[in-house]
C-alpha cells in the first residue's frame, strides 16, 4: 500500500470516498448511531491496515483494552490543533535554544510505540506492576507497526546529547491531516519538544490539522481547540485528499532542537 496522495488526479470528494471504502467493513455514521455524542460508534472488525486507514478517513479510531472487543470512537467534540496556531512556552524556547538534543523522523518507531505503551505512573527505570498495562497493547502495537512499514504511521524521536532516546510521539498521516496517537518522555520536556517538532514539520509539509482526539488540559495549554464532530468530519473529507509532502523513513535530516525557532527548520534529504 502506498501513501494516498490525491496528486490532482481526481476530485477531493471522489478521493475521500475512495479511501473510505478501502476496508471490508461499512462503518456507521457517527451522528446516526451516537446522537448523544458519547463517542463510541462501532464494535468489532479487525486492525488490518485497510480497516484502519478507512476508519481514520471516516473520523474513527480504535480504543479498547486487550481483553475487550475492538471499539471504534468518534468523540463529540473533537480536539484538534492547527500547526500554525501552536506557540511554545517561553521556558521551552529557552530550553531548546541552549540544548544539544536532536529530533529525528521515523528512525525509532518500534522504540517509541513501546515506550508509549508503558504505564505512565511508573518511574523511568521501574518495572511496571504485574498485570498493569495501557490501551497500547500488543495487538495495537502490531497494527501500527505494520502501518509504519506501509508508510502511514510516523514517529518523531528526541535524542539527548549522549544519543539516548528520551522522548517521542507517533501517529498517522493521511494527506493534509496528522492523527496523533500517543507521546512519552523520560527527560523533562522531551515530549513537548517532540510535539513542537511535529508542529513545525506539519507546517512545512502542508499538513493543515493535527487530530488530538480527546481534549485535556495539557493539549489545550499547547493551543488545541475543540470542534464539533460534524464540523471535524466536514473538514476531514477535504484534508485527507490534500496533497502533502510524504514523510518517508529517510526523507528528512535530523534536526537540532536549537533550530526549532528558525524558518523551515526540517531539511529534506536530496
Amino acid at each position: 500500500m502506498s501513501d494516498f496522495a490525491n496528486n490532482g488526479h481526481t476530485t477531493p470528494e471522489a478521493f475521500a470516498q475512495h479511501i473510505k471504502s478501502l476496508g471490508r467493513y461499512d462503518f456507521p455514521e457517527p451522528a446516526t448511531v451516537d446522537p448523544e455524542g458519547m463517542g463510541i460508534v462501532a464494535i468489532g472488525g479487525d486492525l488490518a491496515p485497510e480497516t484502519l486507514i478507512s476508519a481514520y478517513a471516516q473520523g474513527l479510531f480504535p480504543w479498547f483494552n486487550d481483553d475487550e472487543p475492538i471499539a471504534w470512537w468518534c468523540p463529540e467534540p473533537r480536539c484538534v490543533i492547527q500547526p500554525t496556531d501552536y506557540q511554545p512556552s517561553k521556558s521551552l524556547r529557552k530550553q531548546a535554544n541552549r540544548s544539544r538534543w536532536q529530533l529525528t523522523l521515523n528512525q525509532a518507531f518500534d522504540e517509541v510505540i513501546h515506550a508509549c505503551s508503558l504505564p505512565r505512573s511508573n518511574g523511568v527505570n521501574e518495572k511496571p506492576p504485574e498485570g498493569e498495562h495501557t490501551w497500547i497493547h500488543d495487538e495495537m502495537i502490531d497494527a501500527y507497526t505494520e502501518l509504519h512499514a506501509q508508510g502511514f504511521a510516523h514517529s518523531i524521536e528526541v535524542w539527548d546529547d549522549k544519543g539516548a532516546l528520551v522522548g517521542g510521539l507517533y501517529g498517522l498521516k493521511i494527506g493534509g491531516i496528522y492523527f496523533g496517537e500517543s507521546m512519552f518522555h523520560i527527560a523533562s520536556n522531551a515530549s513537548k519538544l517532540a510535539f513542537w517538532g511535529l508542529m513545525r514539520l506539519c507546517e512545512q509539509s502542508n499538513v493543515k490539522l493535527v487530530d488530538c482526539q480527546l481534549p485535556n488540559d495539557h493539549l489545550m495549554s499547547l493551543g488545541a481547540i475543540t470542534l464539533g464532530r460534524s464540523e471535524f468530519l466536514i473538514q476531514l473529507d477535504t484534508l485527507i485528499a490534500t496533497g502533502a509532502i510524504s514523510w518517508h523513513k529517510n526523507s528528512h535530516h535530523s534536526l537540532p532542537v536549537s533550530l526549532l525557532d528558525k524558518p523551515q527548520p526540517w531539511q529534506l534529504k536530496i
